[in-house]
């Protein structure tokens, strides 16, 4: 247990990556832990839409944490999305109905083969302990689409309201719920990723009901994800855990009121 002399401070820096993947310079805002013994296990946390951060008071949050002994230390760092959001971001290889998404394998292989080995290389820290992905909406589904399928980088990842209705077919065009794309990569996957997965919805997070059955579609698609991955064997809770929150909205207020529940989650002492 820490005590007001080692607790952990929370150093924010910003980075840049010249992305040779993305064909363009990504903005990183990075949350270390300082003050350290040396001896601890350090946790590693990235975020889509890094930009939500500041909005978040995340280095705050963190501070928060940390001096109630509830989380161990984490880096933790926001990605900032580009202009490019709706190609970047997506399922790898599956872009939806309008080709959205048609970048997003070109985000994953930035993930993997340029953000992380300069964490590994550039930070004046040693990442020891769990690796988790997360990421709001559409960043939701694409830490999902990552970490499914890499889970040789991580162990965890985060979704907040995610954008789970992501499908090949327009409602106009004979769409049907086998269409969404990424309870499709749940079931075409032989394997069973050694993941853990946290899911979040608001009950105000949108208003549609496509199916008319009186549960707005993030909520259903949200749980039918749900569905999938105990079809494949995955149990709650210790493999998945799902949080619905009352009155909560798609907007960064209702995110940040979630997200010390997901970092006690996923780095909790």
């Amino acid at each position: 247990m820490y005590n007001h002399l080692t607790l952990p401070t929370v150093i924010k820096t910003t980075h840049y990556i010249k992305s040779v993947y993305l064909k363009r310079e990504v903005e990183l805002e990075v949350f270390c832990p300082a003050n350290l013994l040396g001896n601890e296990r350090v946790n590693l946390l990235l975020l889509n839409d890094g930009q939500d951060l500041a909005l978040m008071e995340i280095d705050e949050m963190l501070s928060s944490l940390y001096e109630k002994w509830r989380i161990e230390p984490t880096v933790v760092i926001g990605i900032k999305a580009s202009n490019e959001r709706v190609l970047e971001y997506g399922v790898a290889n599956r872009p939806d109905f309008k080709k959205r998404g048609s970048k997003a394998s070109a985000y994953t292989e930035f993930v993997l083969k340029e953000l992380m080995p300069y964490v590994h290389s550039e930070l004046n820290v040693t990442i020891n302990g769990k690796r988790a992905i997360a990421g709001f909406s559409l960043g939701g589904i694409t830490a999902f689409d990552i970490a499914w399928n890499h889970d040789n980088y991580f162990d965890a990842v985060g979704v907040f309201s995610g954008s789970f209705w992501w499908r090949k077919k327009d409602l106009s065009a004979g769409y049907t719920d086998d269409d969404r794309i990424v309870h499709e990569m749940i079931r075409e996957t032989n394997t069973n990723p050694t993941v853990k997965f946290w899911l979040m919805t608001g009950t105000n997070d949108e208003v549609a009901d496509r199916n008319h059955n009186f549960i707005i579609d993030s909520i259903d698609d949200t749980i039918d994800v749900v569905k999938e991955l105990i079809k494949k064997g995955y149990q709650r809770p210790n493999d998945i855990f799902y949080y619905e929150m009352v009155g909560g909205k798609h907007d960064v207020p209702t995110w940040t009121k979630a997200m010390p529940s997901f970092l006690i989650w996923a780095f909790g002492k």
